[in-house]
């Protein structure tokens, strides 16, 4: 496929017809921010304490029947116990009073039996209050989170193999139907466990999305419009999404209700079928040449230029025809490959686990939630646009582990803020945040430069598996935060620090031409690259001989 931006070189790098499927791709991208974290404000956690039935207690008992209990200085009321009923109904009916007459402290507790009370101050309903997912039961809530990130697994590994088969165009418009449906299904979901299952299919085509309209954009964009989608559109166009869902959330306090209006936005994307056009790569690989000719003199009559006799060689369809299809066990072959694939994996789970954690962390923040949440996707949009300015001239390697380092310095440094200055760690959240965002962006592009031609959609798709992983493990590891605060931060920060230094070892691949084949990925200089060149020398290798002796050892495969 070398061959077709030579081909469509006459219809410019600009034009309408690139412009307008530039933005109505990208307004795609819009859906999959409100509707990807909305769990934040379905699944949040209000204020609660047992539930005390309607019989007969003086006001005084009433007050003091769920014990209290001093942490940092603040006086809490136990969320999940209480005092014995029975002992307190006794002490009530015979006159005395709590605390003067009756040291609470011997008083038998017992659990929440007859349920809990939740404050309906910030939400009128969560999936929390509706099913009683606390104490006990509070495992739940990180639970529903990583089905939808399990979804993204799924999705993540079907898509690609689905848009290849059936095309990349009716991927993503039956993905956003799949997703208006399921989002629709789970706002009447009768239980937690139906609401986790069908979280499943929102994650699933969530990720179809998102993929199958980045592919379609790369491929029917020309190259500079394709450096400005991959880099600021997509990104951005999904913070936009992400931005609004705490203002729809904010007056819908709901979860059912939120959920179906979230549903219902889809239906505005139908007219798009009839203005985006199919991948024409896509349809010269299928031998659907005519097809693809029709689009591309379609275009060049919308950018008002004229298209040639024959656009499309026969030659050149042969040979895309005739080409190797390469599978993820490909990229096991060679050991410089399962070298940067390895640190690449470590990467992108790192990335996606302090992202996605402090993502969903913002209903636990201090202050008002729906605030927390904007100024979490406002901090976003600086980020992808000084990542797309610092792409242009700065190594990715140092760049990339710059903002790693930042990312998780500031995680490690938020434990040591007091409570008394809780907008100082607000700003240090969003500051890593930032960090994140920044490492986010940049590694999509590192990692689709690190990578050959050939193996660029396989080593795409095995590091995104990863960040699934990674996705699916951040809510757990925000849940350690029931337990202890700071224990949340310090994994993340010490687990981004570590990424920050493997990815000092990976090639760098500013201003070098991306490697179209397995063998010009080798001379890549990861540090398996460098450790083969050390041995050829130790062996005694001469000048001459030495790139024949790397070339013999990184040629070494396993038996698959």
């Amino acid at each position: 496929m070398g061959d077709y931006d030579e081909d469509t070189a006459f219809l410019g790098q600009t034009g309408p017809y690139f412009w307008v499927t530039f933005f109505l791709l990208n307004t795609v991208f819009v859906s999959t921010g409100f509707n990807g974290l909305y769990i934040i404000f379905a699944g949040a956690t209000p204020k609660h304490h047992c539930l005390i039935p309607d019989v007969n207690l003086t006001e005084e008992w009433r007050n003091a029947i769920i014990p209290v209990t001093e942490v940092d200085g603040e006086e809490i009321r136990s969320q999940c116990s209480r005092y014995k009923l029975d002992v307190v109904k006794n002490l009530s009916s015979e006159g005395y009073i709590p605390g003067r007459d009756v040291n609470l402290t011997n008083l038998q507790q017992e659990a929440c039996l007859d349920g809990w009370s939740y404050s309906k101050e910030i939400y009128q309903s969560t999936i929390v209050t509706e099913w009683n997912l606390v104490c006990d039961n509070q495992w739940k809530v990180p639970f529903a989170s990583s089905s939808l990130f399990v979804g993204y697994l799924f999705g993540s590994l079907i898509s690609g193999q689905l848009s290849d088969r059936f095309g990349r165009k009716k991927v993503v418009f039956l993905s956003l139907a799949a997703q208006c449906l399921s989002v629709l299904l789970q706002s009447f979901s009768q239980s937690w466990r139906m609401f986790c299952i069908i979280f499943l299919f929102v994650g699933a085509s969530q990720i179809s999305i998102y993929i199958s309209a980045f592919v379609l954009g790369t491929e029917v964009l020309s190259k500079t419009m394709r450096v400005l989608f991959t880099t600021l559109g997509a990104f951005l166009f999904y913070c936009i999404g992400y931005m609004t869902l705490p203002w729809i959330a904010f007056g819908i306090r709901d979860w059912r209700t939120l959920l179906a209006v979230l549903s219902a936005t889809s239906v505005v994307y139908i007219p798009l079928w009839w203005f985006v056009s199919e991948s024409p790569r896509w349809l010269i690989t299928q031998g659907r040449v005519v097809e693809a000719e029709a689009i591309v003199r379609d275009a060049a009559r919308r950018n008002k230029v004229a298209a040639p006799p024959v656009i499309f060689k026969e030659s050149e369809i042969q040979e895309i025809s005739a080409g190797r299809k390469y599978t993820m066990l490909d990229i096991l072959k060679f050991k410089n490959i399962r070298c940067i694939t390895v640190m690449c994996l470590l990467l992108w789970m790192s990335i996606n686990i302090g992202y996605f954690g402090l993502s969903l962390n913002t209903s636990n923040l201090s202050g008002n939630p729906f605030m927390n949440c904007f100024l979490s996707a406002i901090s976003e949009v600086p980020a992808y646009i000084v990542s797309t300015l610092l792409l242009r001239v700065c190594p990715r390697r140092i760049l990339l582990s710059v903002f790693l380092f930042l990312g998780g310095g500031v995680l490690l440094l938020i434990q040591f803020i007091p409570e008394t200055v809780q907008q100082v760690a607000l700003a240090l959240e969003m500051t890593g945040k930032f960090g994140f965002t920044m490492a986010f962006s940049i590694v999509y592009i590192y990692t689709a430069e690190l990578y050959p031609t050939v193996l660029r959609n396989v080593g795409m798709g095995v590091c995104s598996s990863a960040a699934r992983i990674g996705s699916i493990t951040a809510p757990y590891i925000i849940y350690l935060g029931t337990y202890d605060k700071v224990l949340p931060y310090i994994l993340m920060g010490s687990l981004t620090i570590s990424s920050s230094i493997v990815n000092l070892f990976l090639p760098e691949t500013l201003h070098r031409d991306l490697p179209e084949t397995v063998e010009q990925m080798q001379e890549c200089q990861g540090p398996c690259k460098r450790a083969t060149k050390r041995k050829c020398i130790q062996n005694g290798a001469t000048h001459n001989a030495l790139s024949q002796c790397e070339a013999k050892s990184e040629g070494e495969t396993l038996n698959l």
